[in-house]
């Protein structure tokens, strides 16, 4: 039996096909696959490749497959997409799933998509639409079944077989009163195993609290995640129902915050098309790099002050990289754990200050530990303990600096509506090769010359 390790990837498969001229073959591959599962393979070709796939996709699939692709990728399909297909395209979304492709597509084209629908549909859309995409809002679906808590669990019951089907996802049904405000959750377990007679206030779930539409998707993942939610009410300021958020969605946020933080560590976006033209990927990679640049030219301007005293210490050359390094590995470790806490809401006012102390006593107690160790090493490399007691002296300073920077920078950052995840890094670089260089380069003028 082949391992799992050796079997060919749908991705691999599909290229063999092409390659091959198989049209037939790939085209059936691609008939039995889920349309995210298609919305990879598409990112992960080259262009040529690219469209050919997207020709064998069966077109009642190609809305689905459209919202499932990165911005960049799918702009570049609804742009060589005609008004007609882009509107059947449309026809049949969930009316989350159309929102999120409607926030690509030209005003001309949207109001075409939005007059194809019914009135209900449009009612729906416009309501998702007047939330914020990364608030529990836009996430939401508004395709929700609601009950009353005064009939019985047999009304319901005959409700929802009337209805003929239920939502994909559906795990509770919510109660509302007359105002359509949220009163609990009839899971569906309990309302096929307990007795028809009884009514619906009976077995309900009290505990369950609605999330907030204005609430943000990183608050809607947190209450998921602590309450062990597989859907979850959302309701307006006054308590009405408005949609429900399922697990699905939630780990689509989870994947793209995942994504957002290791790509914008790199300054790039996780909605790139890996297989852009190369002109536009080196563009927008050499904003990036210019601002490393002059980061480094700072830097480099630092040990510049210090010149005469490293021509006539020239051991210090030697010696300069190590303090700037060990302050950036210090300052990155406060970082990731700043920038963890104020993404899952850990950090306010009522415990800044007590995380502060605590981030600089870890950069005294590790900058005392380890200027120890590299002044006896430097003492023992070089037989000189003034030397050892420089390089000493400007760990303990770098590495209380870096823990201290590692605090302050995400937390400015995030008062002026920046990234940490994006940007702390470079400013943090900066901070500790800084202070190094200048630390080290210092104590070594007033002790050595």
């Amino acid at each position: 039996m082949e391992s799992k390790e050796n079997k060919p990837t749908n991705l691999s498969l599909l290229r063999e096909r092409l390659d091959a001229g198989r049209m037939r073959a790939a085209q059936r591959l691609a008939g039995n696959l889920h349309p995210a599962e298609l919305a990879r393979l598409l990112e992960s070709l080259p262009l040529r490749e690219r469209g050919l796939l997207w020709e064998m996709i069966d077109h009642d699939l190609e809305g689905d497959v459209l919202v499932e692709l990165g911005d960049e990728v799918r702009k570049g399909f609804i742009d060589g997409m005609a008004t007609d297909e882009l509107v059947a395209a449309a026809e049949g979304m969930e009316v989350d799933d159309l929102a999120d492709l409607l926030a690509d597509l030209p005003e001309a084209l949207t109001r075409e998509v939005l007059h194809s629908l019914d009135q209900q549909d449009r009612d729906r859309l416009r309501q998702v639409l007047s939330y914020d995409e990364d608030s529990a809002g836009g996430l939401m679906n508004v395709d929700i079944v609601t009950v009353r808590p005064d009939v019985t669990l047999d009304v319901v019951q005959r409700y929802l077989r009337a209805r003929g089907s239920i939502p994909d996802g559906t795990d509770s049904i919510f109660v509302v009163d007359r105002d359509n405000r949220f009163v609990g959750s009839v899971f569906l377990s309990r309302l096929l195993t307990s007795d028809p007679e009884q009514l619906v206030s009976e077995v309900m779930a009290t505990e369950i609290v609605p999330i907030k539409a204005t609430a943000s998707s990183q608050e809607v993942v947190w209450e998921f995640e602590h309450r062990d939610l597989l859907s979850a009410p959302v309701a307006d300021d006054n308590n009405r129902v408005v949609g429900r958020i399922t697990v699905d969605d939630v780990v689509d946020v989870i994947r793209e915050e995942a994504e957002h933080s290791l790509m914008s560590a790199a300054g790039l976006d996780e909605e790139d098309d890996m297989f852009a033209p190369v002109v536009k990927s080196a563009r927008r990679r050499a904003l990036w790099l210019g601002i490393n640049l002059a980061t480094a030219f700072l830097a480099a301007s630092v040990v510049d002050l210090f010149q005469t005293t490293i021509d006539k210490v020239v051991l210090l050359a030697v010696l300069m990289p190590v303090v700037p390094s060990m302050g950036g590995v210090a300052g990155s470790q406060s970082l990731t754990i700043m920038t963890r806490a104020i993404a899952l809401g850990q950090i306010d006012k009522t415990n800044a200050e007590r995380i502060f102390r605590k981030e600089v006593l870890v950069g005294i107690l590790n900058g005392i530990g380890w200027a120890i160790v590299v002044s006896v090493a430097t003492y023992l490399w070089f037989n000189d303990w003034r030397i050892g007691g420089v390089i000493a002296g400007a760990m303990i300073v770098n590495l209380v600096v870096a823990a201290a920077a590692g605090f302050a920078i995400p937390l400015a950052m995030k008062r002026m509506h920046i990234d940490p995840a994006l940007a702390g890094g470079v400013v943090l670089t900066t901070v500790t090769d800084v202070v190094g260089y200048g630390a080290f380069l210092g104590l070594g003028a007033l002790i050595l010359i």
